[in-house]
């Protein structure tokens, strides 16, 4: 990467920032951005009009109908990409080419050749690439790496991690149509895999090292073109480890509920995930719950932190990305980690690719 990103910045002004895509999750991002102290989001874009009206009642002073527009016309040290998956490289070749750093949304990209391409323009346009990965963020995920780490209950042969939630489609009865890109695997990537899994494989590798995919499976709960369920097996050679993900698009969840389970089974005990939920989690996030919900009835914006700590997850990544641009240095969960988990997202349609060829070569032959 070019010098140039080591020293960008010499004042002491607010981190300009800019948001691309203020859909469901860019506005936890855009929530976020404006509660940071030193940070001032000072535009933002959105091809629907609603969703720029909602930013724009946030505090946004500008909005856009067109990203590129966005980049174009402002001048900002960062853009958060929150858009679908398949306008990532777009908009980061786009900020490449004006400067301007990037914190974007997992999936990075739709496939490790899409992400070399993306960061070889943001190497050649000298800009930073941070990625949303927010488990490690998690105090929960947090307190499992801190105890395995701390030798809690010695070598660890076998662990297990769960990450469910419904899919685009909803709890019934729907009440708007669903967005469709996210079943489309040329849009999307994939399915559960690359929408859940990302985030899994990238905290496994955060607490085993280096993974190697053994075996993986997809399934279809719903008919949909892209999987919607998930399994792999996997293998830490550091630690000797080894450890089965499911994740799934296929059962409700509401907040304050985060259907997200990880356990280690080590040789003296066991470690797991709700052992390091905060105090009173569940009955303080209800209530934040019901407060939200009443505050729809009165036309008030809900608060996105309020229900579960999950989503201040999110604030602490993007503060920390934002912190280390504004420090000139490299973001904590860059773009080759991004990159990271889609290999072993690939790695593991591989398998499921190669056992479908084999089952149908068993079933030819005779």
């Amino acid at each position: 990467m070019r010098a140039r990103l080591f020293d960008r910045r010499s004042d002491s002004s607010a981190l300009t920032v800019g948001v691309l895509g203020v859909g469901n999750i860019g506005m936890v991002h855009l929530q976020s951005a404006l509660a940071m102290p030193d940070v001032s989001v000072v535009a933002a874009a959105d091809a629907l009009s609603e969703n720029r009206d909602r930013a724009e009642r946030a505090g946004v002073p500008r909005t856009y109908d067109d990203y590129v527009d966005l980049l174009e016309s402002e001048t900002i040290d960062a853009a958060i990409v929150a858009l679908p998956p398949f306008l990532h490289a777009d908009a980061v070749s786009h900020a490449a080419d004006a400067g301007v750093d990037v914190f974007v949304e997992k999936p990075l990209a739709r496939s490790t050749e899409e992400a070399d391409e993306m960061l070889a323009a943001a190497d050649r346009g000298g800009i930073a690439v941070g990625v949303d990965h927010t488990l490690r963020y998690q105090t929960d995920m947090r307190g499992v790496r801190r105890a395995y780490e701390e030798g809690r209950v010695g070598h660890v042969p076998y662990a297990s991690m769960t990450r469910l939630n419904d899919s685009p489609l909803g709890r019934p009865p729907a009440e708007d149509d669903p967005p469709a890109w996210p079943h489309d695997p040329d849009a999307a990537g994939g399915g559960s895999l690359f929408e859940l899994g990302i985030h899994c494989f990238d905290l496994l590798e955060w607490i085993f090292g280096d993974l190697e995919v053994r075996d993986a499976a997809t399934g279809h709960s719903l008919d949909v073109p892209v999987e919607d369920a998930a399994t792999v097996l996997l293998r830490s050679p550091a630690t000797e480890t080894m450890i089965t993900l499911h994740c799934g698009s296929y059962q409700w969840e509401e907040l304050p509920e985060v259907n997200t389970r990880l356990r280690l089974e080590g040789i003296t005990g066991s470690i797991s995930n709700d052992q390091f939920l905060p105090e009173n989690f569940y009955a303080s996030a209800a209530r934040a719950a019901l407060e939200n919900v009443a505050k729809r009835f009165t036309g008030e914006e809900p608060d996105v932190f309020a229900p579960t700590f999950y989503l201040e997850a999110h604030y602490d990544a993007l503060a920390d990305f934002c912190d280390a641009i504004r420090a000139n240095e490299r973001p904590p969960i860059g773009g080759a980690d991004g990159r990271r988990a889609l290999e072993l997202a690939e790695a593991a349609y591989d398998c499921v690719r190669t056992d479908e060829t084999e089952t149908e070569l068993s079933e030819v032959m005779p």
